[in-house]
């Protein structure tokens, strides 16, 4: 989640260079979010000149809180599939490994059985 200054939580994580690296983009990414839902909450409340300035600041910030919250929402939403589309796959590559496997020893299983009965055959 985050605060109130728009920080996504948890601190620093030990980890390999790709973890921050995904870290360092993560952010990235998400203050660009930020900064796109404060200038289209300004763009929001620019045709509404009769707003008072605290009114007009208050408008800004519910706009750009619902507009993270949601960002954050599609994000998790989007996590959750990765995560399930990748243990499906890893599910169907076993199962294709396991297969490959069987006709490999089938195949070779097969032809000792026809070298041995060809060379008994002699």
């Amino acid at each position: 989640m985050t605060d109130a200054g728009h920080r996504v939580g948890g601190g620093p994580r030990r980890g390999t260079g790709q973890d921050l690296g995904n870290q360092v983009e993560g952010y990235l990414l998400w203050r660009a979010r930020i900064t796109e839902a404060e200038q289209r909450a300004r763009e929001f409340t620019h045709r509404m000149d009769w707003l008072t300035t605290s009114q007009r600041d208050e408008i800004e910030r519910h706009y750009v809180d619902d507009s993270l919250r949601r960002a954050r929402q599609d994000l998790e939403r989007i996590a959750a599939r990765a995560v399930s589309l990748r243990g499906e796959y890893e599910r169907r590559y076993r199962a294709l490994r396991a297969r490959c496997a069987g006709w490999t020893l089938a195949v070779c299983g097969g032809a000792a059985f026809l070298a041995a009965a060809v060379s008994l055959g002699r």
